[in-house]
């Protein structure tokens, strides 16, 4: 098994964060995987595609089929984008669950679907939390799930934002790299943010992109965090009879799935913003939790 750095090639922020983790160490060339190349140095890969990654599906898959490695996890160094402009560093898992199988999501993934998410998320963010305090100018934030690609393999992005002003700059590459290469235990350490098989592990729902309840949860050392779904990740619809549909219980049920998949022996709780649905919203996501067996806890519950 490898842990496997996805580096794209025409974005500055995943560039820079690359070389500063090949300063870092004395990485070995390998030879190139899909004429692309590639990087080693202990358990870990590096490979660079030449432009971005989010229509690039299935890169775990055809990581093994060229070099026979499979990978466990993978890691997106990149930038974020934001119009509020304001320099930023942030993490977040990936999926597009709430577009529906007959639409093709605007920026990569699978419709109706989503990667397992990374375990490392939460003990990363604690890690990020405790190491930036020198860029007062810079937002830290978790994001909740969005965007491609498509795999199979636990995942997440870490970024640099919010615009080119700040895509570039080096010494948030060299923070984001060095969480990176403790994170993946390659400074001779145990690394940061291995799964156990023991602990609590949060799906949230509801509530902004910025995922203001993953924020506080994922500060507590006795929390992991599964998927983080937005309120826009949850469309409802109820016709003039009360029948409801959407695509709220395709998400909700794919990212407990998805979750349980990547925290196996964990155990599985959700924390829901309860101001970010209405009534007979917060009735349907209960009685859909209820039937697959999984708490609904509040914040209290959760972090004692």
């Amino acid at each position: 098994m490898v842990s496997l750095i996805l580096v794209s090639g025409g974005d500055i922020a995943s560039v820079n964060q690359a070389n500063a983790l090949l300063r870092m160490a004395k990485w070995k060339n390998i030879p190139d995987v899909e004429g692309l190349k590639a990087y080693s140095y202990k358990h870990v890969r590096m490979w660079w595609m030449p432009d971005g990654c989010l229509w690039e599906d299935n890169l775990d898959k055809r990581w093994e089929l060229v070099t026979g490695e499979t990978p466990n996890e993978v890691i997106f160094p990149s930038r974020h984008s934001a119009a509020s402009g304001k320099p930023s560093l942030t993490l977040h898992h990936i999926g597009t669950m709430q577009v529906p199988p007959n639409e093709t999501p605007a920026y990569g993934g699978k419709a109706g679907d989503c990667p397992p998410p990374n375990p490392r998320l939460a003990p990363w963010w604690r890690e990020l939390n405790s190491v930036a305090s020198d860029f007062e100018d810079f937002d830290l934030s978790l994001e909740t799930t969005h965007h491609g690609p498509w795999m199979e393999t636990p995942s997440l992005f870490i970024e640099i934002g919010s615009t080119d002003k700040t895509w570039g700059h080096l010494a948030a590459a060299d923070l984001l790299a060095g969480i990176i290469f403790r994170g993946l235990g390659l400074d001779d350490g145990e690394g940061i943010g291995n799964w156990n098989g023991e602990g609590t592990v949060v799906i949230t729902l509801g509530g902004g992109h910025y995922a203001p309840r993953g924020n506080m949860l994922g500060m507590h050392e006795n929390v992991w965090l599964g998927h983080m779904l937005a309120t826009y990740a949850l469309p409802f619809v109820r016709d003039e009879n009360g029948s409801i549909s959407g695509m709220w219980e395709t998400s909700i049920r794919r990212a407990i799935r998805s979750t349980q998949s990547a925290f196996p022996g964990g155990n599985i709780v959700c924390s829901m913003d309860k101001k970010a649905f209405k009534g007979w919203q917060r009735q349907a996501i209960r009685d859909l939790l209820d039937e697959l067996n999984i708490p609904l806890l509040k914040s209290k519950q959760i972090i004692g």
